[in-house]
């Protein structure tokens, strides 16, 4: 994944951006009140003529069709840096898999979401990378970039047709392993994540990155932070 990333640009400030998960706030949207989950969100537009610009802060939506945990409000999370948000590495994330993702598809204007994803595990309470369960997100394409798992075990992606039947397992286990998800065909899921040492901090640092034709777009409902 390094080798087709660097086709597309640079990760020169790759310590940088993996060292912002840990300034991540907490989510507190988690309908089943756990607490183990913290985040940043950030928008762009990838137009047609190929540029791809950051938008102005707002909600992240789900409808509960996609997300029957969480969904069916807009969700304000905390936005992500605006250096890390514009630097090389976020700019070669989103530059090359806009590339890939556009040599399965006639789409050439997107509305993308960046998502940081910190999840913690503890002794008592095991980290729930998809506590919406095995799901779709509604989207066009997904990736999924592990950037850390520090102390932790567990942490299976799986990956499942339509009708529910599971068709591949697999664990991202360094930096920069990826997953790369056709949200019309598959579903996908990750089993909870437990420390292995319980005495020290344990958890999984991801970057997601949905794309999805600019065109089909729902604008969330209006709402208040």
């Amino acid at each position: 994944m390094k080798a087709l990333l660097a086709s597309a640009g640079t990760l020169s400030d790759w310590d940088r951006f993996a060292r912002s998960w840990n300034a991540l706030a907490l989510d507190t949207y988690m309908a089943d009140g756990g607490r183990y989950r913290r985040r940043r969100h950030a928008v762009y537009e990838a137009a047609a003529d190929r540029s791809i610009v950051r938008g102005a802060h707002q909600p992240h939506y789900q409808s509960l069709d996609y997300n029957v945990l969480n969904g069916g409000i807009a969700r304000w999370f905390e936005p992500i840096d605006a250096s890390v948000g514009s630097g090389a590495t976020m700019r070669t994330i989103l530059a090359w898999s806009r590339a890939f993702f556009e040599t399965l598809t006639i789409c050439r204007h997107w509305h993308v979401e960046t998502h940081q994803f910190r999840i913690e595990a503890r002794a008592a309470e095991p980290g729930r990378p998809t506590p919406e369960g095995i799901h779709r997100d509604g989207v066009d394409y997904v990736i999924v970039l592990l950037v850390d798992r520090v102390n932790i075990a567990r942490g299976t992606t799986t990956v499942h047709s339509v009708d529910g039947h599971e068709v591949g397992s697999f664990t991202l286990a360094a930096p920069l392993d990826a997953a790369l998800l056709d949200d019309a065909k598959v579903a996908h899921g990750v089993t909870p994540i437990e420390p292995v040492d319980p005495a020290s901090p344990a958890y999984r640092d991801v970057l997601v990155v949905t794309w999805l034709d600019h065109a089909r777009r729902i604008r969330p409902p209006s709402s208040h932070r």
